[in-house]
């Protein structure tokens, strides 16, 4: 799906699982762009005639002045699953996209391409979707063309069902028939930049195979050449889960783990896209660790 730009492009949070598949189809398809990070050595393989590696951090401003100096379309994956080093998710999916978005404006950019999260604008209430939610209002209301891209679970979200499947038992909650189509980064790098010349606002994507979590466990465990043994525990422990941590631990322990529980309650299925099959990742993933 290769497609020729005259732009610049700009990415921010290349260093992280997207980021990385969309600087090497950016890399690929022989795009002029501009990839910022805080530690310019994690994107040294990026390095290209048509690619510019810029050392900047989007939690400080002043690293920013100028960035988006001559550059057509700001794609933004910048948001954090986990807070570490003392930022919240307000501080990095809500501020650190502002700092971003404000550059954007100054410099008179086109478009802006921001990755949140499938079905976000329902999940307000979860601290993770809070802050990217705001920083969707304002994207929304900056006046620059925009594409909102509300991708489901990527397979690297997918990872604990390996690790579990590794320790001998897979526990789900409920019985385990509610579906999703996780989708590769690969794949959805190549959707990020088919977007930059769309008129789409706002898209929810998911990779091509709509799987049962059941079928994910069991997948795992036939990656691992193992039995299947999944334990379904009975759905109001979630509940009983997400409020005793809301109530006993801080934002940073609870966070994510309300994210997944709330998420993985039901139903997530997006528009189907891309080639990548999760069995084949999986077994990538194990023979990475030999």
């Amino acid at each position: 799906m290769s497609q020729k730009y005259n732009q610049t492009i700009l990415l921010a949070g290349a260093t992280g699982y997207l980021g990385r598949h969309i600087s090497e189809e950016l890399k690929k398809r022989k795009l002029s762009a501009k990839l910022i990070a805080r530690n310019t050595k994690k994107l040294e393989q990026f390095n290209s005639p048509t690619t510019q590696i810029v050392k900047a951090e989007v939690t400080k401003p002043e690293t920013l002045s100028g960035i988006c100096i001559g550059v057509d379309t700001v794609i933004s994956t910048v948001g954090i699953t986990r807070q570490k080093d003392g930022l919240t998710y307000m501080d990095v999916d809500y501020a650190a996209n502002v700092n971003l978005l404000r550059e954007a404006q100054k410099a008179g950019v086109r478009k802006f391409i921001y990755v949140s999260v499938i079905n976000g604008d329902k999940y307000r209430e979860l601290k993770i979707m809070e802050a990217k939610e705001a920083f969707v209002d304002e994207l929304k209301s900056s006046g620059l063309d925009y594409t909102i891209v509300r991708p489901n679970g990527f397979f690297s979200d997918m990872k604990d069902f390996l690790e579990m499947s590794e320790k001998g038992k897979v526990f789900l909650f409920g019985d385990g028939q509610q579906l999703l189509n996780p989708i590769h980064g690969a794949d959805l790098a190549e959707i990020c930049l088919d977007l930059v010349n769309s008129n789409t606002k706002e898209i929810s994507v998911g990779g091509p195979e709509v799987l049962t979590q059941n079928e994910i466990a069991e997948m795992a465990f036939k990656a691992h050449n193992r039995k299947a043994k999944i334990l379904h525990l009975p759905n109001w422990m979630r509940t009983v889960t997400i409020w005793l941590l809301r109530k006993l631990t801080s934002v940073k322990t609870y966070g994510p783990i309300e994210f997944f529980l709330t998420l993985m309650k039901e139903d997530n299925v997006a528009q189907r896209y891309g080639s990548h099959k999760l069995l084949d990742f999986y077994m990538e993933e194990i023979q990475n660790k030999k």
